[in-house]
């Protein structure tokens, strides 16, 4: 079957829910099968957005959550007008680690801004773009937590935040619904994740994942 048309994937998930692994095992596998994509994390991915990100990330920083909510829409919207939607437009498989539904879990429900100033402010960042389909990575907060003691990461000023907030997150993640949202289980052995994963884009986009 032949792909006439872009595709945009976007991953999401808690902190420690393994959305970096995932992104490059399909990236392997895109790869492998020469399908022309694009691998992206949220904030960055260009000067502005990667600058934006030093600073929301910086834990030695104190923003309060509007200032958060624009440095990561300020990234967003960088990285859309000048990299997700051209590659779109000429058939690529662009892939995303965060997008709008980290928006939702993180200053939404992590700091309580509100959903509806929230969800106009990210729409005239990405001028109404959606994934065709987005993956919800579900783990337990404690289990992401101990991933990434055992990996060694310094915490950003994101990770930092207490557990009550990172329960909040989570939740919010599990809660999510609407079309193009997939659930899955983010607890098992990552290659089984991403056996997963690619059963789910498959059934969206056969052409490419077949």
């Amino acid at each position: 079957m032949s792909r006439s048309r872009g595709c945009f994937v976007v991953l999401e998930g808690p902190e420690g829910s393994g959305k970096s692994t995932l992104i490059r095992a399909l990236g392997a596998r895109l790869a492998a099968a020469g399908v022309p994509h694009s691998l992206w994390r949220e904030p960055g991915g260009t000067a502005v957005a990667e600058a934006a990100r030093r600073v929301v990330l910086d834990p030695a920083l104190e923003i309060g959550p509007a200032a958060e909510l624009f440095l990561m829409l300020t990234a967003r919207a960088d990285l859309v007008a000048k990299e997700i939607r051209p590659r779109i437009a000429r058939g690529e498989v662009v892939l995303a680690d965060r997008f709008e539904l980290s928006t939702m879990a993180y200053q939404v429900a992590g700091r309580g801004l509100d959903p509806g100033a929230v969800r106009s402010a990210n729409a005239l960042a990405t001028g109404g773009l959606g994934a065709d389909i987005t993956l919800v990575l579900d783990v337990d907060v404690a289990v992401g937590a101990a991933r990434q003691q055992a990996a060694g990461k310094s915490p950003d000023r994101m990770e930092h935040e207490d557990r009550a907030f990172h329960e909040r997150v989570t939740a919010a993640y599990r809660a999510a619904s609407g079309a193009g949202i997939v659930h899955l289980n983010a607890s098992v052995a990552a290659d089984a994740v991403a056996d997963a994963a690619w059963r789910a884009l498959s059934a969206v986009r056969p052409d490419i994942f077949a």
